[in-house]
């Protein structure tokens, strides 16, 4: 049952991940979400997001920003990276997810979601089957609701690490 919310693959941070090796692996595009996976929650693209996203560019990635922010946050964000972006998009819904492949013209089985949330950014992504990448929280989390999400994520997360060392499941 907590399978669902098991990611695929996990990294300290998103500028931890072999990029290269994923697209030699054929990934094309990437998807992040913003807070506590780029920067800390609500901070603008600070200069090793804009790296960041300028290497994926050169080494042939496409990359959408997904946020269940409002647009002015997320326009923001992306001022200076400027690539695709969808606003309010209500993760884990499906609809926000099969709507970034289309705008970057990439494909469910080419595509990796990477985010710091297991039960809105890895379970949303799992649900339609694309690679998901889990990346610990940049910074603090203040909000309550977030909080409250975070002492259930350890507790997915000792399931996984156990699933995992069992031989239950495997990182693919």
């Amino acid at each position: 049952m907590l399978r669902i919310f098991y990611p695929k693959r996990i990294a300290d941070s998103a500028y931890d991940i072999d990029y290269v090796s994923l697209y030699k692996e054929g990934y094309r595009g990437i998807i992040f979400d913003i807070d506590n996976t780029l920067v800390e929650h609500g901070a603008d693209a600070s200069p090793r997001a804009v790296e960041l996203i300028n290497i994926l560019k050169a080494i042939g990635f496409e990359v959408c920003l997904i946020s269940n922010n409002k647009e002015e946050r997320v326009k923001r964000f992306n001022r200076e990276i400027n690539v695709k972006y969808i606003y309010k998009a209500n993760k884990p819904a499906k609809s926000s997810f099969i709507k970034a492949t289309r705008l970057m013209g990439t494909t469910i089985d080419n595509t990796v979601f990477v985010g710091d949330q297991l039960f809105t950014d890895i379970f949303g992504a799992n649900r339609i089957g694309m690679m998901s990448y889990f990346v610990k929280p940049i910074g603090e989390d203040y909000e309550i609701q977030i909080l409250l999400k975070r002492k259930l994520e350890r507790i997915v997360l000792k399931f996984y690490r156990r699933d995992l060392k069992k031989g239950k499941i495997r990182q693919v």
